[in-house]
């Protein structure tokens, strides 16, 4: 049974995804329609590479973060990229605003040591596990995330 579940879209990751769509859609049509040369159709390599591109934008459109009994999951898209954060190992959970040079995306920042999963925005939860090690995940609702987590954890 979920607790709790939220999912944060990045409008930007979709527009680029969307405008890399439709650059690669029109450089393929335009290769289709020109003359026939020494290379005549189109690459697969190119096709292949362009492909994976949009995969990995559309994979990093949204983050769903959910809480059930045992576990905190932390999902990226279609849940390629995902991690598990057993209850029973974390500490303490508390609502942070991440730097703008954090960056989006699955990062791991040197000073401090952490690691951030992010797709929008600055506000985050962090959790410090019970280890040390120290994990921040964005949000867009990080009071409600924060309280969900601690009630998790003292549960």
């Amino acid at each position: 049974m979920t607790t709790y579940k939220h999912t944060q879209f990045s409008y930007l990751m979709l527009v680029v995804t969307l405008a890399a769509l439709v650059l690669f859609a029109w450089v393929y049509i335009m290769a289709l329609a020109e003359p026939a040369s020494v290379d005549s159709g189109p690459n697969f390599a190119v096709t292949a590479i362009m492909a994976s591109i949009l995969f990995i934008l559309a994979s990093f459109a949204t983050l769903t973060t959910s809480i059930d009994k045992n576990r905190f999951l932390v999902k990226f898209g279609y849940g390629i990229f995902a991690r598990t954060f057993p209850l029973s190992k974390i500490a303490s959970a508390q609502s942070v605003k991440n730097r703008w040079y954090y960056g989006w995306g699955i990062r791991v920042w040197f000073w401090p040591y952490m690691w951030i999963y992010n797709v929008s925005g600055l506000d985050a939860v962090e959790i410090i596990m019970k280890n040390g090690k120290i994990y921040r995940v964005g949000t867009d609702t990080p009071r409600e995330l924060e309280v969900a987590i601690k009630q998790a954890i003292n549960a």
